[in-house]
């Protein structure tokens, strides 16, 4: 086994290249030299279950590992029941796409912390969490708490573990352009640094989730208040650097899913930490 790299969505060089359906995108990530790709329900879930369907297929023809970002208005942590209720209705639809789409992974935002305090915003996205359980069959598909880049959001890399120790049914989804803008480009400068967040995941949770982490992977421009905006590779000023990290996957022979989410150039820069990483690997 090896690491998996792709886009998440549809870059501006899959659009150059004349493709205008994402049914086209497995086809053409492979064709580029990647190898994952996520689907991105962001805004809402507009694709009936025929087209998810045929892009699963299409996914498992060229041997590309599906992944789902479910919708940013998901709520766990919302003061509003109603809502909450409503985010495990978004869960479960997304499931059901995820299984048409053949992807092993939802991609979950973790909540607010904007108006309350962490520990109510936590209690609360622990409470709709359990709730999800109760109600949703995941069907094989793990549910991935992300980490998050705004202070005033849930998804800091202690909060995520936290919730993915309610059930093996959750992961974490690391974001590692967030947490760097978290904590103002403090973070990630070394191997050792990128190392560690996979061995407290091994230690809390499970050496198999450490080992096939789900990722993001992006720079991002950040203020006091953390993440503002995601950039491209060309960026000098903000990071964080790839190098390092795809060193240390190699370094353990780890086997994690990296997504890109730069600017537009989500495949290319997929592309250029793939090749980085192969290159190293030899």
């Amino acid at each position: 086994m090896r690491a998996f790299f792709g886009p998440g969505g549809n870059s501006e060089a899959f659009r150059l290249a004349g493709k205008k359906s994402t049914l086209e995108a497995p086809a053409w990530v492979e064709e580029i030299g990647l190898d994952a790709y996520e689907y991105e329900a962001g805004n809402g879930l507009t694709a009936g279950p025929t087209a998810l369907a045929a892009i699963g297929e299409q996914a498992k023809l060229h041997h590309v590992r599906m992944s789902y970002h479910t919708p940013y208005f998901i709520s766990l942590s919302g003061v509003d029941p109603e809502k909450r209720l409503k985010s495990v209705e978004y869960i479960r639809q997304s499931i059901g796409a995820s299984v048409l789409l053949g992807a092993k992974t939802i991609v979950v935002h973790t909540g607010s912390a904007a108006k309350i305090s962490r520990e109510e915003a936590m209690a609360l996205a622990a409470d709709t969490l359990v709730h999800t359980l109760e109600e949703v069959d995941p069907q094989g598909v793990k549910i991935g708490l992300e980490t998050m880049g705004k202070k005033n959001q849930l998804g800091t890399l202690d909060e995520v573990i936290t919730l993915c120790k309610i059930d093996p049914a959750f992961v974490p989804v690391v974001d590692f352009g967030h947490l760097n803008a978290r904590d103002c480009g403090g973070v990630f400068k070394s191997v050792d640094d990128y190392l560690r967040v996979f061995d407290r995941i091994a230690k809390e949770l499970d050496p198999d989730v450490a080992q096939n982490l789900h990722c993001h992977f992006s720079k991002i421009e950040w203020t006091v208040s953390g993440e503002k905006r995601h950039l491209t590779f060309e960026d000098t000023v903000y990071g964080p650097d790839y190098e390092p990290l795809m060193e240390a996957i190699v370094k353990n022979g780890l086997t994690p899913t990296i997504i890109s989410e730069s600017a537009g150039t989500q495949s290319d820069d997929a592309l250029t930490m793939k090749k980085y990483y192969e290159e190293i690997l030899k």
